[in-house]
């Protein structure tokens, strides 16, 4: 019995694969059970065909701990020259009754953000992201943000 179940296991997973043809990079890196405010998650690229292009997500896996509707991210893309392109972001992640945005049957969910469309790549890059969630009428950034476990990135061919 326990050789079938591994079977149905192992099939199960290769038609996930399989049936996500776009991929070209999808990784993500634990923060733990809360991202602090000076924790930079990078992503070392890989080395891409640079005749093609590519569409760009910030991937999050948050639960029922996250405080906040929305989440700002400073993302920064790095050329192998040093030159690095900085955009800040902001992103819905809930509803308006506070249930949690995204994908996901337990408190976890994952959410695919969009991050920048039709993108060509020449060469290797990294991808820093960090959190810049402030709370209302407050300068300083929240220390600790609670909620967030994983943070992803992910590329994907352009159709």
């Amino acid at each position: 019995m326990r050789i079938k179940n591994s079977g149905i296991l192992l099939l199960v997973a290769i038609l996930l694969f399989s049936c996500d043809k776009k991929r070209v990079f999808d990784e993500y890196k634990s923060v733990g059970s809360a991202w602090h405010k000076d924790s930079i998650v990078t992503f070392n690229l890989p080395e891409l065909d640079s005749t093609k292009r590519y569409n760009l997500f910030v991937n999050l896996r948050d639960n029922n701990n996250y405080p906040f509707n929305n989440i700002f991210l400073i993302v920064a893309i790095e050329t192998q020259s040093g030159f690095t392109k900085v955009d800040t972001l902001e992103y819905q992640m809930a509803n308006p009754d506070g249930t949690l945005m995204g994908n996901g049957f337990t408190d976890i969910k994952e959410s695919k953000l969009f991050y920048k469309e039709n993108v060509k790549f020449k060469g290797k890059y990294k991808v820093h992201i960090k959190q810049a969630v402030r709370e209302s009428g407050k300068v300083p950034g929240v220390q600790q943000l609670d909620g967030i476990t994983d943070v992803g990135f992910r590329i994907e061919k352009k159709d």
